[in-house]
């Protein structure tokens, strides 16, 4: 059986924000389908689409009111399944977003709990008690919210995203269905959001310490997982080789504090991919970088199991801003750019040459830096609501890929303004102005993605942070203070920066052939 994701680059699109097809100022799969020949030409397996669900968009997607359409704001079933048959043109396959720990409060099965009685059939597919314990939420304020009859109900998230009750079967056996839906229609795989998720230690206990985290909990990487992802890959198992060589798959988003955290998901039969978060919450250290490098691959080593290498997505600061900014950076961070953007296209030549899967959030081959000076009246996301603006949440990550010209909108609609505003000064990061410049990190991420190492892996004594990949390639990188020299090799590869006599400069990686 191929595993075809066990070594593939997948692009990550937020629906909203990567291209507008019909003016209205938001993304739709029409605008995806009118730029699929740019996906194909970034060399890009397969894309991942964010939820694209009918939904009141009050967490930007992720409270879904109907798990098998489409929201008229991004085009029609039809329009996706147009998609995925035009991508398959171009070998690309198509990733789905499902998200199984929650719901929206618009949902159907939630409206019905909410009008009938306490202790019925309706209420048991949520978790509602008649008081809350101490649990927070990971969007801030309490994880419990009072309905006019007196009970409450569990929200880790958003007050609009109530927790459905996966201890009642009526749950995973109406997301099998979901499952099956999307697998029909010509998937190649699913994303899981939350995945550490779903399942609650019944008793609903009050915790010691109940601000939010990715440790193991009441409510996070609960031992009924293991088996619940079991049943799920019989299911990914049980489709046949179509349109693509290679079965179906699924990705997991399993947040941890620690690398031990995600052990238990790396059996035989479970969950065939699990997100390796840890790379881009690694500090720009050429140490911290080697020992999460070295702990991710012991993870993986015998597994069946493949965890992708990500240094950012639609939930995180973009690199470019992360790694020139004062951590936590906020609106007025002085952010260096030109430090960021030079360790952007280092981390990413890095991220390329590991060996694995890589997923690629759009517009990090753009290098584009996060909004930070989003007006607050503009701001959408959840986090920066229920935070009072202390969290800025993640809207400088989701705003419109810049496409053209040298002004808003960049060509991302052919209306006047965007869903999110975009900033000034993006007009030299546009696609248009990088396929001009041989330099550009665009240039950068195509060449990376065309010609990406195979071969086992191994470390490279004498610098901090440089592999082999095989025989003859070798990806180092120096985070140091000082320049050094490049080790013996026949060739340069591919060069985040310029290079002079052989000589790596600070916060620059290189691509060698070696003799």
């Amino acid at each position: 059986m191929t595993q075809w994701w066990r070594d593939a680059v997948v692009y990550q699109i937020y629906p909203r924000s990567f291209a507008d097809g019909n003016g209205d100022g938001t993304g739709d799969f029409a605008g995806a389908l009118a730029r699929l020949p740019y996906l194909a030409e970034l060399g890009v397996d397969a894309v991942w689409f964010s939820p694209f669900y009918p939904s009141p968009l009050a967490d930007g997607g992720y409270d879904v009111a109907d798990y098998c359409d489409v929201d008229p704001r991004f085009g029609t079933l039809a329009d996706f399944d147009t998609f995925v048959a035009a991508a398959a043109g171009h070998g690309i396959r198509v990733i789905v977003d499902i998200v199984p720990n929650h719901c929206s409060s618009a949902h159907p099965a939630f409206q019905a709990a909410l009008a009938a009685e306490p202790g019925s059939p309706e209420r048991d597919l949520f978790i509602f008690r008649d008081a809350p314990n101490n649990w927070q939420s990971l969007f801030g304020g309490p994880a419990w919210t009072q309905t006019p009859d007196g009970q409450w109900y569990l929200h880790l998230f958003d007050s609009s995203q109530p927790d459905w009750n996966w201890a009642n079967p009526a749950v995973p056996a109406m997301f099998e269905k979901v499952l099956r839906f999307w697998l029909d229609r010509g998937v190649a795989g699913l994303r899981v959001d939350v995945a550490h998720g779903l399942f609650k230690d019944p008793e609903l206990p009050d915790v010691p310490d109940p601000t939010p985290s990715d440790r193991p909990s009441p409510w996070f990487h609960r031992p009924e997982l293991v088996a619940h992802y079991a049943t799920w890959r019989a299911i990914l198992d049980s489709y046949p080789e179509d349109v693509f060589p290679g079965r179906r798959t699924a990705v997991g988003e399993f947040w941890g504090d620690e690398i031990t955290h995600l052990e238990p998901y790396f059996i035989p039969g479970g969950m065939p991919q699990a997100f390796n978060f840890f790379l881009f919450q690694t500090a720009w250290d050429a140490a911290a970088l080697r020992h999460t490098i070295t702990a991710s691959l012991a993870l993986t080593e015998g597994s069946d199991v493949v965890a992708p290498w990500v240094i950012s997505n639609h939930d995180v600061m973009r690199p470019v801003s992360r790694y020139g900014a004062p951590a936590p950076a906020h609106s007025d961070a002085e952010v260096d750019v030109a430090l960021g953007t030079r360790r952007a296209r280092a981390a990413a030549l890095l991220l390329l040459a590991l060996p694995g899967s890589a997923y690629v959030y759009q517009g990090e081959e753009l290098g584009l830096p996060e909004f930070l000076d989003i007006p607050a009246a503009d701001r959408d996301d959840p986090v920066y609501r229920r935070s009072q603006g202390a969290r800025l949440g993640r809207d400088g990550c989701r705003v419109p890929i810049p496409w053209s010209c040298t002004a808003q909108p960049y060509g991302f609609t052919e209306g006047t303004s965007t869903w999110l505003p975009q900033p000034s000064g993006w007009g030299s990061l546009t696609v248009e102005a990088q396929l001009a410049d041989p330099s550009s990190t665009l240039t950068l991420y195509r060449q990376a993605i065309a010609g990406r190492p195979r071969g086992e892996f191994a470390w490279l004594d004498g610098y901090d942070l440089a592999f082999t990949r095989g025989d003859d390639f070798a990806c180092v990188l120096n985070l140091g203070a000082e320049p050094v020299p490049l080790p013996a090799h026949e060739s340069l590869l591919l060069a985040s920066d310029a290079i002079t006599d052989d000589v790596l400069p600070q916060d620059t990686a290189v691509w060698l052939r070696l003799r």
